[in-house]
């Protein structure tokens, strides 16, 4: 029986790999965890959902002292923003979260941290910035970065993406962002609500191509009244740089030509995985251009080896690899046969209104040919709504022809956690009639749950038929 130096190694501390090496250790393993960059955390705390979430809420804070108003109080003097104090903030609630991604946390759950760049001499040695380690599993967890167009100039104008946004000297006064997903629908709303004139270039006709079209529509109205400017069906030609900024050429919908120019370009136009470094095939691990080949219990194509996260090309999501971190501790250290189930994978565009779901759109119920029925209540219709000025948008429920929950959309006041229940219901197989007979607080944004599924039963409880029926029994005269 071959002697390892470690029961399990962990390439890449994000999410996953964290997930991985604190379970992994805690559990008695002999844990190695494997980072290429100086601190632990990945792109979520340093570049993606801790920074983007920080600028947001400045963001919302300096947009909502110029509603004054609308809320009965004295309008207030705003003055520009300095981009230098909210770039600290960000870097302040790094730090602060740091703490629980640190080196002392991880050792002293009994890990061993190494930083260097990995990749495979075999299917069980790694070579980490010179020194050879080897481990009798391996978890691979090296995450996913910014796809830079094949754009002739691109990527010679210094065009930013979400590694390099947040720690910008000054707020451009105009900023043009390259993809309507959910990274460039945020970050055009953030920096519109600190003064930046952004213009939004999506290839597609339509933002958030993965959600239906409806709200997505709705979102972009609300998005174009605080003065963004979408360009769809837009295609990118050509970049370059001068003396007036940064310019891209573009082919419009009407297939004529034209120039933009702006202070800074943001790109957001999709994701790779990092697999470039590994050497994958030294550890006879299959991968393609979608990421690392897995089956449901996460293991690669050598089955000692095992993928989680981003790297792995599914649900880009931290949430979703912290739940595969979980899966692969069940699967590879206590060697229970555990598989990964995305039904019920929730996720989140934190524009404002938010915009979030979990199951099946209605678009993707229509791509497979489900029969299905949507059920739509607003927000206007609730109280807590018209009380903190936060109408717009509503829920919409997609269910399938017995009535039984296909899928959730919201587009509202921090839809995002009103989802909560749902992840609940769904995941725990809560019966609607449960949720329409719990009793929810007054007045809660969460009454809308209640309230889309209430219509059912109305429909039901309120019919011709019933009331016949009582009318017949107990003589009422109506």
């Amino acid at each position: 029986m071959s002697v390892y130096d470690y029961d399990i190694g962990v390439i890449g501390a994000g999410a996953a790999g964290l997930t991985v090496a604190a379970g992994s250790a805690q559990l008695g393993a002999k844990t190695l965890l494997v980072e290429k960059d100086d601190l632990l955390g990945g792109d979520c705390l340093h570049y993606g959902c801790v920074p983007s979430k920080t600028l947001i809420k400045s963001a919302a804070v300096y947009h909502l002292s110029g509603r004054m108003k609308e809320f009965g109080l004295p309008e207030v003097n705003r003055p520009p923003v300095d981009f230098a104090k909210v770039r600290e903030r960000i870097e302040q609630t790094i730090a602060r979260i740091q703490h629980h991604d640190s080196v002392e946390r991880f050792t002293g759950l009994g890990a061993d941290v190494r930083f260097g760049r990995a990749h495979f001499v075999d299917d069980h040695k790694v070579d980490v910035g010179g020194t050879e380690l080897t481990a009798g599993k391996w978890v691979i967890c090296t995450g996913s970065s910014a796809i830079i167009p094949e754009v002739p100039g691109l990527s010679d104008i210094g065009a930013l993406t979400n590694r390099t946004i947040f720690s910008l000297e000054t707020l451009p006064q105009s900023l043009l962002v390259v993809g309507a997903g959910p990274i460039g629908i945020e970050m055009a709303q953030a920096f519109a609500r600190l003064g930046t004139t952004v213009t939004v270039l999506q290839r597609g006709p339509q933002i958030l191509p993965r959600e239906d079209a409806d709200l997505a529509d709705d979102l972009q109205r609300m998005l174009e009244d605080e003065g963004i400017r979408f360009m769809l069906d837009c295609e990118l030609l050509s970049a370059g740089a001068d003396r007036h900024g940064k310019n891209l050429i573009c082919r419009t919908a009407d297939g004529a030509e034209q120039l933009l120019v702006g202070d800074q370009v943001l790109v957001g136009a999709g994701r790779q995985v990092n697999v470039r470094e590994l050497k994958l095939e030294n550890a006879s691990v299959a991968y393609g251009t979608g990421g690392i080949q897995v089956d449901r219990r996460l293991r690669t194509s050598s089955r000692h080896i095992f993928a989680a996260g981003d790297v792995i090309g599914g649900y880009q999501f931290t949430h979703a690899a912290g739940y595969e971190g979980g899966i692969v501790v069940t699967n590879a250290v206590m060697g229970i046969p555990r598989k990964t189930s995305y039904r019920w994978m929730p996720h989140c565009t934190y524009s404002d209104p938010e915009l979030g779901g979990i199951g099946l759109s209605e678009k993707e119920a229509k791509r497979l040919g489900i029969a299905y029925e949507a059920v739509q209540e607003r927000f206007s219709d609730n109280d807590r709504a018209q009380a903190e000025a936060e109408t717009r948008g509503g829920i919409k429920l997609i269910l399938d022809k017995r009535g039984r929950p296909l899928g959730v959309r919201i587009l509202g006041f921090h839809a995002g956690d009103l989802l909560a229940e749902w992840v609940a219901a769904l995941n725990g197989r809560v019966k609607l009639s449960t949720i329409a007979g719990s009793i929810h607080a007054y007045p809660t944004m969460s009454e809308i749950n209640k309230r889309a599924v209430g219509s059912l039963f109305s429909k039901k409880i309120f019919s011709d038929t019933v009331r016949k029926v009582l009318r017949m029994v107990y003589r009422y005269r109506g």
